[in-house]
């Protein structure tokens, strides 16, 4: 029906506009870990991740029982090579060929993959960090073998980075320089993202003399940081930028960051309370909802998945039982604004 008179005009907009804010806003990723024994069966995790609108997941390895779970869910997937598969990846092209044949090309036609994560936090250097950038290319050799479209990355860490404060500062380690400036070379040249492990409550707890907590926890009042022309409210973004300014030194100008786990843990050390875990989510939650980018780069919104779906009862005790946003039972922990 036509809008003829000025009020439904009015109205016809009003809906339009609803529906484009809609379609457009960002929505909050979540890690979905599964080091626990009394976890619900993907099935019905998969229910509840789409009952909360999430439509990006990361899965730390191919479990094919979560990859068949999210099989025309709409929800898009980084899945994770672990950290012992990458000598063989590394080694033997045909291992490459038979991981993607068996992991990816299955569930290709259902699932949007969004990346592969080769490795998650690995130590440069050690005895594993050399398999790194091989693994990572027979990995890419063996999608395109098999006509597969998905980027290649691996999820670096804070030691991966030396000179962080201020963010512009930022430089690879000494020791791990070389090889991860390899990484930001591959990752430069086939336009894929670098995936990032970012928690500024580690960072706090590391050194809460010289971090203030409401600046760790994201809801400082005003710059705390002034870097150059930069002014930084939060670590997080510092945080990011750090990763930006390192990449940037190395060869890597034009990767994208992707934010693959952050978070603040419900229980287990004095600063891992309900109200600043709490306080931390709900606040990368709105950021990412009003699709902010970082001081650096204020026109690309970041993309953050935060740790984890659930307080998973096999991790060491402490902090890393309770970094989980629902309980087994799939109850809330604390409200997210999804």
């Amino acid at each position: 029906m036509a809008c003829s008179t000025f009020l439904a005009i009015i109205a016809c907009l009003l809906i339009v506009t609803e529906f484009h804010s809609f379609v457009g806003a960002e929505q909050v990723a979540i890690n979905y870990g599964m080091v626990a024994d009394n976890l619900p069966p993907p099935t019905q995790v998969v229910e509840l991740m789409k009952s909360k609108n999430i439509t990006n997941v990361r899965l730390f390895n191919p479990n094919p029982d979560a990859l068949n779970a999210l099989r025309g869910s709409g929800i898009s997937v980084i899945i994770g090579v672990v950290n012992l598969d990458l000598f063989n990846l590394a080694s033997f092209p045909s291992a490459a060929n038979i991981w993607v044949q068996t992991n990816i090309a299955p569930y290709e036609a259902d699932i949007t993959f969004r990346c592969i994560a080769a490795g998650n936090e690995i130590p440069i250097p050690s005895e594993l960090s050399g398999y790194l950038i091989p693994a990572m290319q027979n990995l890419k050799a063996a999608l395109d073998a098999a006509n597969i479209k998905i980027p290649v990355s691996t999820a670096g860490y804070g030691l991966w980075l030396d000179n962080t404060y201020p963010p512009s500062a930022t430089t690879w380690s000494n020791s791990g320089a070389p090889l991860v400036g390899q990484i930001a070379q591959f990752l430069q040249d086939y336009k894929y993202p670098m995936l990032v492990n970012v928690y500024p409550f580690f960072a706090y707890s590391g050194n809460p003399k010289d971090i203030k907590l409401d600046y760790a926890l994201g809801n400082a009042t005003g710059v705390v940081v002034q870097d150059g022309d930069l002014g930084y409210t939060n670590l997080l973004d510092a945080m990011v930028d750090g990763w930006y300014a390192a990449l940037e030194k190395s060869g890597g100008p034009d990767v994208e960051i992707i934010v693959v786990e952050t978070g603040w843990p419900s229980a287990g050390a004095d600063i891992a309370t309900m109200e600043n875990a709490h306080t931390h989510n709900n606040l990368v939650a709105s950021r990412v909802h009003a699709g902010k980018g970082t001081p650096k780069r204020p026109d690309s919104p970041l993309d953050i998945y935060l740790f984890a779906m659930f307080n998973e009862d096999q991790k060491p005790g402490g902090t890393e039982q309770n970094f989980g946003l629902f309980h087994p039972d799939m109850s809330e922990v604390y409200p997210i604004d999804w």
